[in-house]
């Protein structure tokens, strides 16, 4: 028997012979009916948009991060994933990127669901900030993943109460009437990772979300290979699959063999262990508790999403160990240091996070000293290269020693490699293929790799984010194309509690005013003849010292005072064209001067 949820409007489930159902999903108050929000939108279709399914990407085809796919057939929409993606070095200030949520926001009564795959922030890290503007559609996800979900939300007043229906491998839910969905479990670095099978009008589409083949998974078990060829014998017409390591050739490593090499380490090292790893590196995590009970070793957590995520999956059964291998500040002074695991977030080379304040001496109760093994348990993102170098270089000069994954095999990555995804291109045999979840050099090389399986050139869509790829009807079939047509996928950025309100505009100020600084020209005018009071005072920030270079602030500030006394007595000069003359005549005067253009920012004082 399969357990079913009939729609939006009316959430229903039946419990599964045997076992328990999954938890009802409840409406919250701020939820209407589809009928009311029907009415109050009055949402008209356009005629050729009938009975085609479109799939659009929001986010994922042009970066790693921000994923979130829709799937629309007649006024029908459900989504996969809300995700978000950290800033690059040219956003500074800016906490995280989410999706741009637009198209969807005046057809929020459409949405009939919301299916999560995995629990990694780059797939539900946008949620609290998205559930308002889709309406706080239902949500579906796997037990591990609903818990983090709920813990994340937990941080945001503003949002509304989740509704989530926890699912599992043997679930099928009904959304609208145009969506039957399945769930097949796949491995991944964390456990609860789910591929998506969406039985629409116009075929099946697979959602693979983040997966490797991994045969002997840590707290998990392997994927069923057998039931994915018995999906591909029924017939699938768009695959959408993970691209993140479709660049790496060969097959990826198993988890348990991670295991194997920490443990020959453990069994030559006499002081502390300090492991950095990813906080959501759950399948990891669990390994390191197993080899910390083996060799007797007691473990200390660091970091609040360390804590959080331990906490949650220990409470579901995710993470097995005993309660007695953690320590807490008080044990961690006890311990002694052959006896000593510490286990936390940094791995990357973060300056916030665990390992550098470790070893940069700001950390409130660790220090690195002598004698530790400091261990890097995952691979370099590309773009941290000289964080993690730096990070490095300062833990060898306190004589503390490094192990890392390029000298021994103490990280496996969670997503497949090319052979791994060949395999599942030959096991469901699509006829369209779409890579996602990468930058558009990964989706070109995904693409290749769709072609040397068989699949026709002609039928792999590499998209861009929110381009339309549609499936409309031709006699008795759909056929698909990539379409011209985009739908907004601009950057939202969130910055504080500021969502969305950093523009380009601003992003660029703040890139000059890092690159070459500002400088406040303030000047005193009278208001009824427009002369200059006094000199004008100039303020450097970013752009030159002061005190070492007196004669370039003195011509600047005799430029400005000049070009206030040239105009007409008659007609006292505006403010803001006052403001634009400095602006302009000085931003050129003190580029000529240094090569190097400052912010100039002025204020006009009257009297």
């Amino acid at each position: 028997m399969y357990t079913k949820y009939k729609s939006k409007t009316s959430p229903s489930f039946t419990k599964k012979e045997g076992k328990e159902a999954p938890r009802r999903a409840t409406k919250t108050n701020n939820q209407k009916t589809a009928k009311q929000n029907l009415v109050k939108t009055k949402f008209v279709p356009k005629a050729n948009d009938k009975d085609k399914l479109k799939v659009i990407v929001l986010g994922g085809l042009e970066q790693v991060g921000i994923n979130m796919t829709m799937l629309e057939y007649n006024n029908e929409i459900i989504t996969i994933d809300m995700g978000l993606m950290f800033p690059d070095e040219d956003m500074p200030g800016i906490d995280y990127i989410i999706p741009n949520t637009s198209y969807l926001e005046d057809k929020k009564d459409q949405i009939k669901g919301a299916i999560i795959t995995h629990g990694h922030m780059d797939h539900i890290g946008a949620i609290p900030h998205l559930l308002n503007k889709l309406g706080n559609p239902p949500m579906f996800m796997g037990k591990l993943t609903a818990g983090l979900v709920r813990k994340r939300v937990e941080r945001y007043k503003n949002t509304p109460k989740v509704n989530i229906a926890e699912i599992n491998d043997d679930s099928v839910v009904q959304l609208g009437k145009n969506f039957k969905v399945e769930f097949l479990r796949v491995n991944h670095s964390i456990p609860d990772s789910f591929a998506i099978i969406i039985h629409t009008p116009a075929g099946t589409v697979v959602h693979t979300g983040d997966f490797k083949i991994d045969y002997t998974p840590v707290n998990d078990k392997p994927a069923d290979l057998n039931r994915i060829a018995m999906i591909g014998q029924n017939g699938v017409k768009l695959l959408l699959q993970d691209s993140t390591d479709s660049t790496s050739p060969g097959y990826q490593k198993s988890e348990s063999a991670i295991g194997d090499e920490m443990s020959k380490i453990l069994d030559n090292v006499d002081g502390r262990l300090i492991i950095g790893t990813f906080a959501s590196q759950l399948s990891r995590i669990q390994k390191i508790f197993d080899l910390a009970e083996k060799h007797n070793r007691r473990i200390y957590l660091e970091g609040r999403t360390m804590n959080d995520n331990v906490e949650i999956a220990h409470q579901i059964g995710y993470l097995k160990f005993d309660n007695k291998v953690l320590l807490d500040s008080n044990g961690l002074k006890k311990t002694p240091d052959n006896k000593l695991i510490i286990l936390g977030t940094g791995a990357q080379g973060e300056s916030n996070a665990f390992l550098a304040k470790v070893v940069s001496g700001e950390h409130k109760t660790i220090r690195l000293k002598k004698g530790d093994t400091v261990i890097f348990s995952s691979s370099v993102i590309p773009g941290n290269e000289r964080s993690i170098q730096n990070l490095m270089d300062k833990i060898v000069r306190q004589g503390s020693k490094i192990i890392n994954y390029k000298m021994m095999d103490v990280h496996a990555g969670g997503h497949a490699k090319q052979e791994d995804l060949k395999l599942m291109m030959r096991l469901l045999k699509p006829e369209y293929f779409m890579p996602i979840e990468g930058s558009h050099y990964m989706l070109s090389a995904h693409a290749d790799l769709a072609e040397q399986v068989g699949i026709p050139e002609e039928n792999i869509f590499v998209a861009d984010n929110g381009q339309i790829i549609e499936f409309s009807k031709q006699g008795s079939d759909f056929v698909g194309k990539k379409t011209k047509e985009k739908v907004p996928t601009d950057y939202v950025m969130v910055d504080g509690l500021g969502v969305g309100d950093i523009s380009n505009i601003v992003l660029r100020d703040r890139k000059v005013m890092a690159e070459d600084g500002m400088i406040v020209v303030i000047t005193t005018i009278d208001s009824k003849t427009g002369d200059p009071i006094g000199n004008p005072d100039i303020i450097s920030r970013g752009f030159v010292y002061m005190k070492e270079n007196r004669e370039l602030i003195e011509k600047t500030r005799m430029k400005v005072k000049k070009m206030i006394k040239e105009h007409d007595p008659r007609t006292p000069a505006d403010d803001e064209h006052v403001k634009n003359k400095i602006r302009n005549e000085i931003g050129q005067f003190l580029f000529t001067q240094t090569k190097r253009r400052p912010m100039v920012l002025p204020v006009i004082i009257k009297v």
